[in-house]
């Protein structure tokens, strides 16, 4: 039991730079309380004392917020951040290393007996106010973006976004480091074209970054060739971007009439 109650409080050192002791986590974070909790619900349930089973489930909603039915199967190192207003159904089935932000439901849609909740494999994040409903897996090392509706099967390291959630098509590591470099060398912070963060700007500037990119190519190769040629026409080096430039420009796109 101690073992298994250390490897909670590291799974949280993990996930949360806010953590910063073990006496923290165990008495400050619902998140834990509520796994905690529903460890004892499901021995009660497992057991056929259903009552009290639903009785110490109630408790631990009403001790913080969340709501996890005593039938719910849940692996290990389980991280729940925030954690109020999550529901967590019945049937639900939650592997290994998952992590729920607040607001979660993982919800069922119809009232038939039987899988009614989805089941999440290890290593899954689902965002907050996400909202996955239905008797289908989403993959290990899926993630659900903050307030998307889900109701289809999510493939393995997918990213789900959107009402309905829909499938965001990651480009592959070798076009990610790419525009990651340019993206240094311009001055850009690489957060901001991540396809985590299915944003149109975004997806626009990821986009301008991969024709910088060639356009970068091309002139390293001609100012290579009128090197050979004996020519002095690319002996300077480029002006540099300055942070203080964009934060100008920026502090005035800010400015809105009252």
């Amino acid at each position: 039991m101690f073992e298994r109650l250390r490897e909670d409080i590291q799974s949280v050192f993990h996930r949360d730079p806010a953590a910063r002791n073990a006496f923290e986590v165990l008495t400050c974070y619902p998140g834990m309380h509520a796994i905690w909790i529903h460890r004892l619900s499901g021995l009660l349930w497992r057991a056929d004392w259903k009552w009290l089973a639903r009785l110490v489930s109630n408790f631990g909603r009403w001790l913080t917020g969340i709501e996890i039915h005593p039938g719910a199967k849940v692996g290990r190192r389980f991280f729940i951040d925030h954690g109020m207003g999550i529901v967590i159904g019945e049937t639900a089935e939650i592997g290994d290393d998952v992590t729920l932000y607040q607001g979660v439901t993982l919800g069922g849609t119809t009232w038939n007996k039987g899988k009614r909740h989805p089941t999440l494999e290890d290593g899954v994040v689902v965002g907050a106010g996400a909202k996955v409903l239905g008797p289908f897996t989403v993959g290990a090392g899926a993630k659900v973006g903050s307030n998307a509706v889900v109701t289809k099967a999510v493939p393995a390291g997918a990213t789900v976004v959107g009402i309905p959630g829909r499938i965001i098509i990651k480009h592959d590591d070798e076009v990610q480091a790419k525009r990651k470099a340019m993206a240094e060398k311009i001055g850009f912070d690489a957060y901001g074209v991540s396809e985590d963060m299915p944003d149109p700007v975004a997806r626009a500037i990821g986009q301008l970054l991969d024709h910088l990119q060639a356009v970068d190519g091309k002139l390293e190769g001609m100012c290579g060739a009128l090197k050979d040629l004996g020519s002095p026409y690319c002996a300077k080096d480029l002006p540099q971007l300055r942070e203080e430039d964009f934060a100008c420009v920026q502090g005035k796109d800010d400015v809105r009439p009252g």
